[in-house]
């Protein structure tokens, strides 16, 4: 049971991009047509890629058994901080979904902005917001070097730096 609750270490970055082009299309249908259910639905996602990796994620299986395999070549990158990200992405999605509920879909909707503006950067550029935000967290101590050695240590990742 705790290996089906896990996240995978590495991750191959096709994957996870593929992810992120999927939450970039679903938010911005989900604020351009005021479908507010679609917050539930990347909610769903971004809890069972949390919780799970990919195995629960439609998103996630969508990437890992279909696009990803694709490419001739994985790009491989530490889990961790991607699995950060997911939650970082909860938080925001879980915001839309309990603002709708409890305030108004009007203020709910511009949530969105800023997660769609995460996953776009993470699809088209490569560059993880919430990744970032994790690296800061462990140079500042908060993030424990434990939790992702292949993080503290880049020689690990890229033996030809050390």
């Amino acid at each position: 049971m705790a290996k089906f609750f896990s996240f995978p270490n590495p991750v191959d970055e096709h994957a996870a991009r593929t992810v992120a082009a999927c939450v970039v299309v679903l938010s911005l249908i989900t604020f351009a047509t005021n479908w507010t259910y679609g917050s539930i639905v990347l909610t769903y996602g971004f809890a069972a890629r949390v919780a799970a990796g990919p195995r629960l994620s439609l998103f996630g299986l969508f990437a890992t058994k279909i696009v990803a395999p694709r490419f001739a070549k994985p790009v491989l990158t530490p889990g961790p901080p991607k699995r950060f990200a997911q939650a970082v992405g909860l938080a925001f999605s879980l915001a839309t979904v309990l603002t709708w509920a409890f305030a108004s879909w009007s203020a709910a909707r511009w949530i969105l902005l800023p997660l769609a503006v995460a996953a776009f950067l993470e699809s088209a550029l490569g560059y993880c917001l919430g990744c970032k935000a994790f690296s800061i967290l462990m140079r500042l101590g908060v993030i424990p070097e434990s939790i992702c050695l292949e993080c503290a240590d880049l020689s690990r990742r890229y033996p030809e730096l050390a």
